[in-house]
């Protein structure tokens, strides 16, 4: 999959645990600019040469938001993105309307990821995103009866979920959205200063938990990852698990850490 970072507007809603403000514009999205950037993007060699099929656009806010991606600059989005097979938005599940629309522009299938984040109720309620696990069920439900996929993302050590309970609880939000649209489901482990991170040990035990489940394709984000406590001796091969296992979407025995004790419950 090409991945695609364009800049744009930042996001009307402001979750507490939420730092991708930070790479977005001041004011609204420019017409036109979005366009400039993805024809830019395809054009570089590497891209011509590798020919993907799969295409995410990613703008850290959402993309079906007016002020972050005009509505006018759809259909030369649209245009540009005529080759691939797959084509991944991100958005609020309060703004999935456009999609419908969107998606009729393009030859190969749209799939949209969407933040289900929890389904602790207490922790849900308090995260003002604006939206609850019920809003993200009702959007999925929407985005299928117009034939586009649901990807949704799940965060591991969720603000307000007590860390004892962390795996366990986006375990349960990740069969949750399994059972509610999902196809496939992004386990994100916290980021940011203001909440105390998850461990690596934490994400490994959801992945594996998770995989157990037995349906749809679930992914551990790696992203930063080498930033989440464990040990300095292990945690680059217990990473490079996680990658073999985001690609196969099979369980792998736990790597054991003479240093740490690492393994024995991953």
């Amino acid at each position: 999959m090409f991945t695609v970072f364009l800049a744009g507007a930042e996001c009307p809603f402001t979750c507490v645990f939420c730092d991708l403000w930070t790479h977005t514009l001041d004011g609204p999205t420019p017409p036109g600019a979005l366009p400039v950037q993805l024809r830019l993007a395809l054009a570089e060699e590497a891209v011509r040469a590798a020919r993907p099929t799969c295409v995410k656009l990613y703008n850290a806010s959402n993309f079906f938001e007016p002020r972050a991606v005009p509505p006018a600059d759809l259909p030369a989005l649209a245009a540009l993105l005529q080759p691939f097979a797959r084509v991944i938005v991100e958005s609020h599940p309060r703004l999935v309307a456009p999609a419908a629309s969107f998606a009729r522009l393009l030859p190969g299938r749209l799939e949209v990821a969407m933040g289900l984040e929890t389904i602790h109720p207490q922790a849900a309620a308090r995260l003002e995103k604006g939206c609850l696990p019920e809003d993200f069920a009702r959007a999925a439900e929407a985005l299928h009866a117009d034939g586009i996929d649901v990807r949704a993302f799940v965060l591991v050590g969720a603000p307000f979920v007590p860390a004892e309970e962390a795996v366990e609880w986006a375990v349960r939000s990740a069969a949750w959205a399994l059972d509610h649209g999902a196809g496939v489901v992004s386990l994100i482990p916290l980021r940011g200063e203001s909440f105390p991170r998850p461990t690596l040990d934490d994400l490994e035990r959801a992945l594996k938990r998770a995989l157990a489940l037995g349906r749809g394709i679930v992914l551990a984000d790696l992203w930063d990852a080498a930033a989440l406590a464990a040990c300095d001796l292990c945690r680059g091969p217990r990473i490079e698990r996680l990658g073999r296992m985001n690609a196969t979407g099979r369980a792998e025995p736990a790597l054991s850490c003479c240093f740490c004790g690492a393994g024995a419950t991953a």
